[in-house]
């Protein structure tokens, strides 16, 4: 029996947090196959973003880790501080090349937070906002407004184009939980979840670079109960990217909400001193929402998370702002000393 050859790769979503916005490190991937696909809004055959990667070296790389930070450094000339390992991605044909004998990629998924810093290699590495891929996802000022006039009434469409009654009511309630319809609430968590509703609908370009380059194999495979349905190019929404790295990248920011509830690693976000309205900006960058100002400052205070420096910011306007820094003792004295989401304004 013959066997398939297995690749594993290394992936690291960055996050930086720059002027209240959340930041994502990318590079261009080299694989001319992988393409923006025409009639999109985001250039015809340019080469789509990829988040760093490269193939792991059992023979040089003694860890995991060591491996992901030299290409890291290679492709942006950043090195990581904060890493923690998000999620392992492994389906067949995640790669193009697999369809044509290539090997199976298996792509080891890292979490890495830093400081946005000047990028040391140039040209095909590039800092982002993160809600580029991902605007539904931003409700810093208010309900995105894309969920009510594009979102919702085209995955109702899908719902309703599946011939089977019980799974277009599946559909419907995946729907309305993910995306807080009918009277469900919004959960920042949910982030993919949401990308892959959209993307089984049709919504987002990889699902339209996917069908071109799988379109047989798929037409074979697919059910008729799954139903006809088919979004036009214009409506493909969010910046794409390169295989399923969007996916990735919702993975992580769904992870990184979550954790910032029970972990402090927020701070790995800010400068060594900083003001409780910087440290309230970064959450809110994160998560999305904006917070109840002294709601969020209550919380902080009483968690024992920071403490004050003594020292004023003077660069704020106005009056000048006390510094404060990071309490380490917090992470001996309780298990999950995080911040939480208090106060979340999602009207």
């Amino acid at each position: 029996m013959m066997t398939t050859p297995v690749v594993i790769v290394l992936n690291g979503v960055i996050v930086a947090v720059t002027d209240d916005r959340p930041r994502i490190l990318t590079v261009k991937h080299p694989d001319d196959s992988l393409r923006v696909p025409e009639g999109t809004d985001f250039g015809n055959g340019a080469a789509l973003d990829a988040l760093p990667f490269g193939p792991l070296d059992p023979a040089a790389d003694r860890t995991l880790e060591l491996g992901l930070n030299g290409w890291v450094q290679e492709q942006t000339g950043i090195e990581l501080g904060y890493v923690e390992q998000l999620y392992s991605f492994g389906d067949r044909n995640r790669e193009p090349g697999v369809r044509q004998g290539g090997p199976r990629v298996i792509s080891i998924a890292y979490l890495a937070l830093v400081r946005e810093e000047q990028l040391s290699v140039r040209g095909e590495a590039n800092w982002r906002d993160w809600y580029e891929y991902f605007p539904w996802e931003d409700w810093l000022w208010r309900r995105p407004s894309m969920i009510d006039e594009q979102i919702a009434p085209a995955l109702a469409r899908w719902a309703q184009a599946a011939t089977d009654t019980s799974l277009r009511s599946r559909r419907q309630e995946r729907i309305e939980i993910a995306f807080g319809l009918e009277g469900a609430p919004w959960d920042q968590e949910r982030v993919l979840e949401r990308y892959e509703l959209l993307y089984e609908a049709g919504l987002v370009a990889e699902q339209a670079l996917d069908t071109i380059v799988a379109r047989r194999e798929r037409q074979e495979s697919q059910k008729s109960s799954q139903g006809s349905f088919r979004q036009t190019k214009s409506s493909l929404l969010g910046r794409p990217m390169a295989l399923d790295h969007r996916r990735i990248l919702a993975t992580a920011l769904g992870r990184l909400r979550g954790k910032i509830k029970y972990r402090p690693v927020v701070f790995e976000l800010l400068s060594p001193t900083f003001t409780l309205l910087q440290l309230q900006r970064v959450v809110e960058a994160l998560a999305g929402v904006r917070l109840h100002k002294q709601n969020f400052r209550r919380l902080v205070e009483k968690g024992g998370l920071v403490e004050g420096t003594g020292q004023l910011d003077p660069k704020t306007g106005g009056r000048p702002a006390e510094l404060f820094c990071f309490r380490r003792e917090v992470l001996r004295e309780r298990p999950a000393p995080g911040i939480g989401l208090p106060g979340a304004l999602t009207k």
